[in-house]
């Protein structure tokens, strides 16, 4: 005879990660009022409901900091690209001389879904960064990998690392020590940066120094 009804009007759409269905759909961002209703026949206003964005698929209702999640797109490119990052801070630091080196990081970037990347192409874009750091004719392990890898580490690594899991940043981190270690021992420069690459992370400086260490022993 009567109830609660509410009304939707859709403000906006797109493409999330739906927690319901566990996979990318599309989805409209839905604001609402309540009316009360006698015999399906809305009469009174009885408040707002929402905001929710609503899943095209199974229909389910969700908070919209749902949308703060990345889509499974979103989030694989977001992995490749910190991968990428982090090899070019360390072969700035450590240095592009040595064709171990090179070779680990390309194997390290192909393996997080870059399946173009070649050790010319790290090679240049590593010699490209020193010359407009003003580094040209000198040791590219100067001094870490710089202040605009440095701030690239940040600006890319710490919007990733609340989507990842402890054992997922982690590895990030170990791929990064890796080819610090390819060529033997870090130098000061690899060290720092894999520190700065930790704390990008959200790993705590003593995990980071374990995980560093750990690296070191042969499994």
């Amino acid at each position: 005879m009567y109830g609660i009804r509410t009304v939707w009007d859709t403000v906006g759409d797109g493409e999330f990660f739906c927690p319901g269905c566990g996979g990318d759909r599309n989805y409209r961002h839905l604001t609402g009022r309540h009316r009360f209703t006698v015999l399906g026949l809305p009469l009174f206003p009885r408040g707002s409901a929402g905001p929710v964005v609503e899943c095209a698929a199974c229909r389910g209702h969700f908070p919209t900091d749902t949308l703060d999640h990345p889509t499974t797109t979103r989030f694989s490119a977001m992995l490749r690209e910190a991968v990428h990052t982090v090899t070019l801070a360390v072969l700035a630091a450590g240095g592009t001389t040595s064709r171990t080196v090179l070779e680990t990081a390309a194997a390290t970037v192909r393996d997080a879904g870059l399946d173009d990347c070649t050790q010319e192409q790290l090679f240049t874009i590593v010699e490209v960064l020193a010359a407009e750091a003003g580094q040209g004719g000198t040791d590219p392990a100067a001094e870490a990998c710089g202040a605009a890898l440095a701030i690239e580490l940040h600006e890319v690594l710490k919007p990733l690392a609340p989507h990842l899991a402890v054992p997922g940043r982690e590895t990030v981190l170990l791929q990064g020590a890796r080819i610090a270690l390819a060529d033997g021992p870090y130098s000061q420069a690899e060290r720092e940066v894999l520190t700065t690459v930790g704390s990008a992370l959200q790993l705590c400086p003593a995990d980071t120094a374990k995980l560093l260490e750990a690296a070191r022993t042969p499994s």
